[in-house]
């Protein structure tokens, strides 16, 4: 919605000026435009970083449909049937695993920017773990529940500055909250109202809800929604002090083993393409500074 047309529409705003003042219409139209301007650039950036460097606007609106305490809670409940179930077949990786100790290194970079873009991300109980698969995926869940499969490190052979890129783009998801805003569309809002009657018990909404809160691992976003993550990956991952060019590197990484093998999983929910990598190295320039900032502290 446009705040400038609404404004001018809102019952009660100044009428029209006189056709006797049209001499200092363009003069008073010229200071209210600039204030108007004004005014609906700091509401747009309200829900940005003041020092985000890659612009990816402000939040759907559509995720306040469903209400994000329970959604986390929900992410928290199937996260840990995940991780028991991985546990039970000798799937979940120790403590000690290599892959695992680098996995969690590499968060403990990133999470602490993470509240720049999520204030909610704050109060998150982050996890990290590594299931033994042979899928090349990766999730974080809302609430920052966090998993890998090493078949994505093993056969793309990621570097660290690629696994950055990976883990920022699903952090990204969640801290934009893109799972309330897919359930939202998906249901339409009178089932997410429903959804959400649901969740606080207050209602049914029969086995919309359960379907929904089980598949929070494999939601398909939408193209928007995976641009804003790669950029606000991106930017977490420069931020931590990882090389961006390696956003680059991952996504021409991954369209080539698509290329060779087809059907990965990870490739499923998160397409590649030319304009992916195109938009990726248009905004590389634009966080090489916080890189290098990062890299010097």
């Amino acid at each position: 919605m446009c705040l400038l047309c609404d404004l001018r529409s809102t019952p009660g705003a100044p009428a029209a000026v006189p056709a006797a003042d049209d001499a200092l219409a363009p003069h008073r139209w010229r200071a209210r435009r600039g204030f108007l301007l004004a005014g609906a650039a700091a509401v747009a950036g309200a829900a940005l970083p003041a020092s985000a460097q890659v612009d990816v606007g402000p939040p759907s609106r559509l995720r306040s449909l469903v209400p994000a305490e329970q959604v986390e809670g929900a992410a928290v409940q199937q996260y840990g049937e995940m991780m028991g179930k991985a546990r039970s077949q000798s799937a979940l990786a120790g403590p000690d695993h290599p892959q695992l100790v680098r996995l969690r290194g590499i968060a403990q970079r990133l999470i602490p920017f993470a509240p720049r873009w999520n204030e909610r991300a704050a109060g998150w109980k982050w996890e990290v773990n590594l299931i033994g698969s042979k899928q090349v995926n990766a999730f974080c869940m809302p609430g920052g529940k966090i998993a890998f499969y090493t078949g994505l490190l093993e056969q793309l052979k990621l570097s660290d500055d690629e696994t950055a890129m990976v883990m920022g783009h699903e952090m990204a998801h969640a801290l934009r909250e893109h799972a309330r805003e897919q359930m939202a569309k998906t249901a339409g809002t009178g089932m997410a109202l429903q959804l959400g009657s649901q969740l606080f018990g207050l209602g049914q909404a029969g086995d919309y809800g359960a379907r929904a809160l089980t598949q929070l691992a494999q939601l398909k976003f939408s193209r928007d929604d995976e641009t804003e993550a790669d950029l606000v990956g991106l930017e977490l991952a420069a931020r931590g002090g990882f090389q961006p060019q390696a956003a680059v590197s991952l996504w021409t990484k991954m369209a080539q083993v698509s290329k060779n093998q087809g059907g990965l999983s990870f490739l499923s929910t998160h397409p590649t393409g030319p304009d992916r990598i195109r938009v990726l190295q248009e905004n590389v320039p634009k966080v090489d500074g916080l890189y290098r900032a990062a890299r010097r502290g």
